[in-house]
């Protein structure tokens, strides 16, 4: 008998939304639950995010599952190929290299859970998480609460005045803010995306 999950299509399903959502807690919940199971899975998060371990995903209500670091997106492919799942935590720390290797296990039969950041810390949508929402199955969205008010939260607030897009943090950095209550950066920094499209629309109208 062929077992049940060589019979199944594979999939990708996507948590995101805003930091202190509960991203992490609920990928780590579906990767124990495939565990239990007795499903083979293999787990994944980013060289970069050494925030609470260099060896397991760590949600920041302390739930931890171990997991292997990858630079690359295509370390991932090669290190799935004998799972039935796949967990990716901080998928917006990636490269958009990321898409296509989710699409390829997918395509192989795999289950692929993916958890990332929708936005940045502008309000802009954050790659590849954009991508991955348009080509994945199933989709979950999760808010936190606001620090300013107590409402749903689905924006990322940086209290520090760095402006690179990527800056590794916790809640020494960053806050969960509602729509209301979110303060995007003023004025844009120059390497946002926006800035750069401006910047570009300039030099043309100049020219």
């Amino acid at each position: 008998m062929v077992p049940m999950y060589q019979r199944n299509l594979g999939w990708i399903e996507v948590i995101c939304g805003c930091m202190f959502s509960g991203k992490s807690e609920e990928l780590i919940r579906r990767l124990r639950r495939a565990l239990i199971a007795r499903q083979k899975v293999a787990i994944f998060k980013p060289k970069i995010d050494t925030r609470y371990s260099e060896d397991h995903i760590v949600s920041h209500s302390e739930l931890r599952i171990p997991s292997m670091v990858v630079e690359d997106p295509r370390e991932i492919l090669h290190n799935s190929l004998e799972s039935h799942v796949v967990g990716i935590d901080e998928a917006q720390f990636f490269d958009e290299g990321l898409v296509e290797v989710c699409r390829k296990l997918a395509n192989m039969g795999k289950r692929v859970i993916v958890a990332g950041l929708d936005m940045d810390f502008r309000g802009v949508p954050f790659e590849p998480i954009p991508e991955l929402l348009a080509i994945a199955e199933y989709i979950t969205k999760i808010q936190a609460i606001c620090v300013r008010c107590g409402n749903p939260a689905s924006f990322t607030h940086r209290n520090t005045p760095e402006v690179g897009r990527v800056v590794v943090g916790a809640d020494d950095i960053y806050e969960a803010r509602c729509r209301n209550c979110f303060e995007p950066p003023e004025p844009e920094s120059a390497d946002s995306p926006k800035s750069k499209k401006e910047q570009k629309q300039n030099s043309n109208s100049d020219s």
